[in-house]
Parts: C-alpha cells; sequence; structure tokens
C-alpha cells in the first residue's frame, strides 16, 4: 500500500554503477550461452501444465522465479504447489554462463535499470514463468493439516504453465473484494495460518516501510510504502518452502542455509528498556514477534521501537555443510532452520541448493558441480549482498539528497527513530550527540545531529544536502 510519494527531477545512477563495479554486457561467450540455451527445446520433464499456475510479483517485474497454486485436500487441509524457475536446466556446469554468474552473484536493482544475474534471454525470457507458455520448473508439492502444519513435501522436475501474471496491487484488491482468482483464493487463509505458526515458533518480522526510487515520466519518485497484506501472505509461501528445502538437507547431511543467530537475552532486554522508555506496552508472556504483529506502526514512537527492534535481525550469513549439519542452523527471525531455493533467477545460491535438494529427495547423488559449490557461495553471496545493499542504499541518498539540494536551511517536522548510544544506552563517547531521524514530507530519513528525544516529533534544519557525495544531514537545536 503506498503511503507517500514525492517527485524527484532527473538523476544520473552512473557514478554509482562505476562506484561499485557493476558490470554492464555480457562476456560474449556467456551471452551465446544464454541465447543458445534459451532456443534449445525445454528439457524432458513431469508434464504439470494442467496446473493451473499464477505468479504475484511487482506489477513491472519480468523475471518471475515463483508460480503459485494453493487447494484444498480431501478430508482437510491444503495442498501448496509452488512452481520455481529450473534456471540449472538452462545453464551449463562450467560454462562460461556459469562462470559469469558466479561473478555477479545475484541480480543488483537499480532504479534506472537493473544488473541481472543471467542475460535477459534468460532472466526475462525463457527461464522465466511468464503467463501463457510452458516453462521448465522445479515444482514443490507441499501439504499441509487444518492448522498449517507440514504433512508431506514433494519435489520434482516439471514442465508447468503460468495461466497470468498478477501483481500485488491487483491482488490486494481482489483480495478486500473476495475475488481472488481460483489458484490464490486460499492465499489469505494459508497466510494468516502460516504466520500465527511463525508466531508461535518465535518467528520475528519487522514491520518496516520500503522506500524506493521509481521512475516518473523525465524524474523519479522518492516512495514510501508499507507491505500490503497479500505480500505477506506470499512471502509466507516462501517461507514455507525454505523451511522444507532446509529439513530436506539437514536430514541429507548436506546443503547450503540461510542462518542467522537467535536474539541474544541481553538484545532483548534492551529492547525491553527501549519499549518502557516509548511507552510501547509490553504484556508479559508476549514475543517481541508477536508485540511487532499486533503494533500500530503509524505513530513516531511505535516507529522508533520498530527501528529498534531492528537490531535483534543481526549476522544473517549463508552456512554450507557437508557431513555434520551446522552447530546453529536455525534462523532467528524465521525461528527454524531456513535455506534459500526460491528466487534462483535472481540469487545464485538457490540454483545450487535446489539441486541438493532434488538429489536428496530422489535418493540419488548430489552432482559433483552443486556439491564443489557449497563451501565457495557464503563468501560470493556475502560479498554480492554487500554490493546489492550498497547499490539499493546509494540510490535512495542519491534521490534524497537531490530532491532536497535547493531547500538547505529549511525546518522541517520529523520523528526520531534512534539515538546514537553505547550498548550500555549512554552516549557514545567523543562522538557528537545524534541520531536519525524520519521526515514526514518529503519521505526522507537521514542523520541527524544535536540532542534527540527516542520516539518524539521535534523539528530539524537541514545542512547539508549534497547529490556528488550523497550525504544528506539536519539539525536539531
Amino acid at each position: 500500500m503506498l503511503i507517500r510519494r514525492v517527485l524527484a527531477p532527473r538523476i544520473d545512477f552512473g557514478a554509482l554503477r562505476r562506484e561499485l563495479g557493476l558490470p554492464d554486457a555480457f562476456p560474449a561467450a556467456a551471452q551465446r550461452e544464454a541465447d543458445e540455451a534459451a532456443a534449445a527445446a525445454p528439457p524432458a520433464a513431469t508434464d504439470r501444465t494442467d496446473v493451473p499456475f499464477v505468479t504475484v510479483d511487482p506489477a513491472t517485474s519480468r523475471d518471475l522465479d515463483q508460480a503459485m497454486h494453493l487447494s484444498r485436500r480431501p478430508g482437510g487441509g491444503y495442498r501448496v504447489r509452488y512452481a520455481i524457475a529450473d534456471v540449472a536446466a538452462h545453464v551449463r556446469p562450467g560454462g562460461a554462463l556459469e562462470a559469469e554468474t558466479w561473478r555477479r552473484g545475484q541480480t543488483v536493482y537499480l532504479p534506472d535499470g537493473n544488473v541481472p544475474l543471467h542475460p535477459h534471454t534468460l532472466s526475462e525470457g525463457a527461464a522465466s514463468l511468464l503467463p501463457d507458455v510452458d516453462r521448465a520448473a522445479v515444482v514443490w508439492t507441499i501439504d499441509l493439516d487444518a492448522d498449517g502444519g507440514t504433512v508431506a513435501v514433494s519435489l520434482e522436475r516439471a514442465r508447468v504453465r503460468s495461466r497470468a501474471k498478477l501483481d500485488y496491487v491487483g491482488v490486494q484488491a481482489a483480495a478486500e473484494t473476495g475475488t481472488l482468482p481460483e489458484p490464490i483464493a486460499l492465499l489469505p487463509e494459508v497466510g494468516t495460518l502460516l504466520t500465527a505458526r511463525g508466531l508461535r515458533r518465535g518467528a520475528v518480522n519487522l514491520p518496516l516501510p520500503e522506500q524506493d526510487v521509481e521512475p516518473d515520466g523525465d524524474g523519479w519518485r522518492l516512495v514510501l510504502r508499507g507491505p500490503a497484506p497479500m505480500e505477506d501472505h506470499n512471502a509466507q509461501v516462501s517461507l514455507l518452502t525454505g523451511m522444507a528445502a532446509a529439513d530436506i538437507m539437514l536430514a541429507g547431511g548436506i546443503g547450503l542455509l540461510r542462518t542467522m543467530p537467535a536474539p541474544k537475552p541481553e538484545a532483548v532486554a534492551r529492547l525491553r528498556a527501549a519499549a518502557t522508555a516509548l511507552g510501547v506496552p509490553w504484556p508479559d508472556g508476549t514475543s517481541v514477534g508477536e508485540l511487532l504483529a499486533g503494533l500500530d506502526t503509524s505513530g513516531p514512537r511505535a516507529a522508533a521501537f520498530v527501528d529498534q527492534a531492528a537490531e535483534l535481525m543481526r549476522g544473517a550469513a549463508y552456512t554450507a555443510f557437508d557431513g555434520e549439519p551446522p552447530e546453529r542452523p536455525g534462523h532467528g527471525g524465521v525461528a527454524a532452520a531456513y535455506a534459500h531455493v526460491t528466487a534462483p533467477l535472481r540469487r545464485l545460491a538457490d540454483r545450487y541448493a535446489t539441486e541438493v535438494c532434488l538429489a536428496l529427495h530422489d535418493g540419488r547423488p548430489v552432482p559433483d558441480w552443486a556439491r564443489a559449490a557449497l563451501p565457495r557461495l557464503p563468501e560470493v553471496m556475502a560479498a554480492t549482498d554487500r554490493t546489492a545493499g550498497a547499490a539499493t542504499r546509494g540510490a535512495i541518498e542519491l534521490a534524497e539528497a537531490v530532491l532536497l539540494a535547493h531547500r538547505v536551511g529549511e525546518s522541517f517536522p520529523a520523528a526520531v527513530l534512534d539515538v546514537d548510544a553505547a550498548p550500555n544506552g549512554q552516549p557514545k563517547p567523543g562522538r557528537q550527540p545524534g541520531g536519525t531521524v524520519a521526515l514526514d514530507d518529503p519521505p526522507v530519513r537521514a542523520r541527524c545531529v544535536g540532542v534527540l528525544p527516542l520516539g518524539e516529533r521535534v523539528r530539524v534544519r537541514l545542512v547539508t544536502a549534497d547529490p556528488v557525495r550523497r550525504t544528506v544531514l539536519f539539525a536539531h537545536d
């Protein structure tokens, strides 16, 4: 759901691309392999084109990794069919294209165009689960009981045909009027059950609004939007599949997990202290996840509390194993073991983790090319995660600086989201007091110097807005 948008003038993101060393065109040999794979006949696989899958993505997306079909099981419960683009069917191990995808690691999203993991002939063409065409996929079939608990999991290579390319805005509107298409009519019901199960496990989902820079004619929009309920329901199906994949790999003694330490007791204690200071009620017996799920984040104190809660979600990593499972296989945010397998068009690791799951499920050896890749993937994914994060932050910071460049000296109302402090809660020695503020209009979040009251509304003065350095600084007098 859109919260706020502000028009910004023309912006050149070229300097950011160069600074991050983002690749331009694919090497000729890699592009040729992709083109040849796109033109080749689909590989032999089980025919599942009778299942009316649909995709649900942002309206402008064409790199469609996932398609879904939900149904009721005879006798009660649900059947979740989740088709994931079979990228390994198009990328030859040991070839030039595989080597280039290792250099890229993942798709990097920028407002003026993405830097894709795979050439567009695959990522937005022959490997994408576009509607009304046969595509190679790995189909996960997950049976749930009436409470959303998993009772059976199977997966197979299959040929599928999506019936429609749906977008989040349209799907949310259809959900509100009770007119969801049959393949996803059960998504609100299933998503709600899965969310509830996650909260009972101790899962934590941060209800943070997403800040984006989007094209708008000759200029750009700086947009702040919160997640629509249907986006959360859709994400629950992806999490369900990732947990099923992790269980298969842990049982088989080989794989690649997405791990994160559980929040430490002292970190939760600091968050409780912040809740008291901010006036956010925290009833006894309520977990962090349950508290956040029921929080109205429209006010500054609740928004500041969510910002503080983000400190619990640190240390995410990829963890490979072959033999003994990791000592700590869980993901603190999911409150379970979890793996990335649902976005292989956009994320390198998913292709290899999926291949491991297919082999283990079928009772055959994991292919040597997949097994050999596992120990190298954590370092590659960590490096490209940093690049992708820097690209997202850099684009937003540039848009903010351009948007505000002519307004230096003006005063704005803002909410104080965070205040600089040492782990003991005291001011950091030798550092000018300050913190992070969020403006109401335009939707900018930036550093502010001065003594700031956490969770309160204040007026701040714009001191710096430098598009060259991509910096914005406010001061609170």
